[in-house]
């Protein structure tokens, strides 16, 4: 369910407009976090080890559909390479949107072997096994979902959500989330999460004022 309020803040320096919002997950596609099976050897340095929880708002991503022609090269990047580290025998974090072409490091921060891998069409690829204190490196080139593993634990699990531009976001614990600026103009928001359908809805963002979407999964 999604409802779509305007909310003016004034006239900005520069005509864009900021849509912003929260996002709800309901309790249907919640979980607890359940324990793992234990590792071999030092496997009892790792004793809050758990899986991943089901339905976390920050494990959702907002992004829009397209930008206007030059648009994604005003929207600010990310100052570092971002990561998908293995630690606490899970993946941190969950879920990491990223734009076409950006690298990913892999690193291992546990004091076991891990492994990392994906069967997914969109981005196929096996790093092997390696140690703590060791990371490998993988390019997206292709927009798409691309699922991650360990074969040596199978219960670790995570998505990179490749997307064609910038223009995504992530809620925080609250699920509270702000796009980047965009130019005044119609777009499509999609709202994506693991453990719940995804959503759409077309937004006018106007010249002047933000828009604010509540969004239920």
């Amino acid at each position: 369910m999604l409802a779509l309020v305007a909310a003016p803040l004034g006239p900005r320096p520069i005509a864009a407009g900021v849509i912003r919002g929260v996002v709800h997950v309901s309790s249907a596609h919640a979980s607890a976090p359940t324990a793992f099976q234990a590792y071999p050897g030092h496997a009892n340095a790792l004793p809050d080890a758990a899986m991943d929880p089901r339905g976390a708002p920050s494990d959702a991503v907002v992004y829009l559909e397209s930008l206007p022609s030059g648009v994604d090269d005003s929207i600010q990047r990310a100052p570092a390479m971002p990561q998908l580290a293995q630690k606490g025998q899970r993946f941190v974090p969950r879920v990491l949107p990223i734009a076409a072409g950006t690298t990913v490091d892999f690193p291992n921060m546990d004091p076991i072997f891990h492994n990392v891998f994906s069967l997914s069409p969109v981005k196929r690829f096996d790093l092997g096994r390696y140690p703590r204190g060791h990371s490998k490196r993988v390019t997206f080139a292709t927009p798409g979902l691309v699922n991650v593993f360990c074969d040596i634990h199978s219960s670790m699990a995570a998505y990179v959500l490749v997307l064609p531009h910038h223009a995504f976001t992530q809620p925080d614990s609250d699920g509270d989330f702000a796009l980047p600026d965009v130019p005044p103009g119609r777009y499509v928001v999609h709202v994506w999460h693991p453990d719940a359908p995804a959503t759409t809805r077309s937004v006018d963002v106007p010249a002047t004022g933000d828009v604010s979407l509540e969004v239920t999964l």
